[in-house]
């Protein structure tokens, strides 16, 4: 009998006043029963509506009927068939906004929990390695072609398996010591483990991908320099990794840092343990500046660290780019939301360093260009707050130094690649693009469809060559 609950099967979680306590994972997921008895919400529409919403086109409905019936392996292996990340995505897709969103379910109660379900489905078959029939998956014959790409994050993962599938001699030139991008300098451990991000990689290198790391690409070889070693297409998915910032009075100061930093800190360098060489200790009071995922990032690590943690963002709550989830969660630990406030000054000592803001209070006018109501300054109205740090997290560009040093590569204003929407193709023949360096920074999944997207042109680009 089909389950007609209008209530998603909730998902165990750590509870909030231990967890702020430590780094690991917050959300527990689905036992198995759980998953079946969420798997029998799925009505299985003719349509899909749920595959449209889908940036990389997972067929939903079918691997959800193998839930249902207990066949973990076949619903493995139809996500598999779409999605090299299926564990990753569980995690972290806006899933709310994409596949949930166009679920029939959610027109009267909630949607089928699609995303816990894909990510059950990796962890089950994570975790049961050991006890799965040994399947070694047919040797894919190579087809003689070489293909480069640049960046191992989302986007250049993603690429890199597409092709591989297709039977091209693929290597991925990473500038960290360590593959990953994004998912592994810049999402904490307690939303998505390290561990579950090295095993999708090794899956991918397990199909042939070569990984090289400590490749700054632009300084230690140019695109150029990859078509004379004979690769016949470059990919770059390099991401969006130059923090952005205010321009504002102190932003100097000892104790102001970037997002960026502070994540790759606390997620690459282990900040948040003082056995490691760059601890980032005693900090009492913290503002985080911004309203999407990664402000939510770090200020729950800062939160994490025994911070007193404030995010100051200039709309209101219900404006938060961030998935609700995530905000629901900082709640739970204690963070607080100041809404319809902006950052005008950074105070410090006379040592540099820092010791408060001022904010101007804000009320919602017209729409913007996003759709969404611009902030406009209620004159005369001002906020101040005692802080030792404060976290810009108000988006991020991509690094020039691929666009300066690959002649004929156009861009736009913001330093982003331009690219075709649907082949990826860049105005360099050969050179591809996709992900935050062509969109800036956006979501993993999105940054996925693009590098499948780019996959596919790139295949048709090298078959004709």
């Amino acid at each position: 009998m089909p389950n007609m609950s209008m209530k998603k099967v909730p998902m165990p979680s750590q509870d909030p006043a231990a967890r702020i306590r430590n780094f690991d994972e917050v959300a527990e997921g689905y036992t198995l029963e759980m998953a079946v008895e969420e798997a029998g919400r799925c009505i299985g529409c003719k349509n899909q509506p749920c595959v449209q919403g889908c940036p990389v086109g997972v067929r939903i409905p079918e691997f959800i009927a193998c839930v249902q019936k207990g066949d973990i392996p076949a619903a493995y292996e139809i996500i598999k068939s779409t999605n090299a990340l299926p564990a990753v995505c569980g995690r972290v897709c806006p899933q709310e906004n994409q596949c949930e969103k166009k679920c029939t379910r959610g027109i009267k109660g909630e949607p089928v929990a699609i995303g816990r379900l894909e990510r059950f489905v990796a962890d089950y078959m994570r975790e049961t390695e050991g006890e799965q029939p040994e399947k070694k998956p047919a040797p894919i014959p190579k087809n003689g072609h070489k293909a480069a790409v640049i960046g191992a994050g989302p986007a250049g993962l993603t690429c890199a398996g597409e092709l591989a599938r297709k039977g091209y001699d693929v290597t991925v030139f990473e500038a960290f010591h360590t593959a990953g991008g994004v998912l592994m300098y810049g999402i904490p451990e307690f939303r998505l483990p390290k561990d579950v991000v090295r095993h999708e990689i090794k899956a991918l290198e397990d199909m042939g991908v070569k990984i090289m790391t400590d490749m700054v690409m632009g300084k230690v070889l140019s695109v150029d320099e990859l078509f004379e070693m004979g690769y016949e297409s470059v990919f770059i998915g390099s991401g969006a990794g130059l923090p952005n910032f205010m321009g504002i009075p102190g932003e100097n100061l000892v104790g102001v840092f970037s997002a960026n930093e502070f994540l790759t800190r606390v997620n690459l360098m282990k900040a948040y343990r003082n056995d490691y060489d760059t601890p980032m200790m005693g900090l009492k009071r913290v503002a985080v500046v911004g309203g999407g995922n990664v402000t939510m990032d770090a200020a729950r690590c800062a939160r994490r660290f025994g911070a007193e943690v404030y995010i100051v963002y200039r709309r209101t709550e219900a404006e938060m780019p961030a998935r609700l989830e995530e905000i629901h969660h900082a709640k739970e630990e204690g963070v607080e939301i100041i809404p319809l406030a902006q950052v005008t000054e950074i105070h410090g000592d006379e040592a540099g360093r820092v010791t408060g803001i001022t904010c101007q209070r804000m009320q919602l006018g017209e729409p913007d260009a996003s759709g969404r109501r611009r902030p406009v300054p209620v004159e005369g109205d001002t906020l101040s707050l005692d802080v030792d740090a404060v976290i810009m997290a108000i988006g991020n560009s991509p690094n020039r130094l691929l666009s300066d040093t690959t002649e004929g590569l156009a861009t736009n204003a913001k330093g982003c690649i331009q690219a075709d929407e649907e082949t990826m193709e860049t105005s360099r023949p050969g050179v591809f693009a996709g992900g935050d360096a062509v969109t800036g920074a956006a979501t993993v999944i999105l940054a996925m469809g693009a590098g499948k997207k780019a996959a596919a042109a790139m295949d048709a680009y090298m078959q004709k060559k």
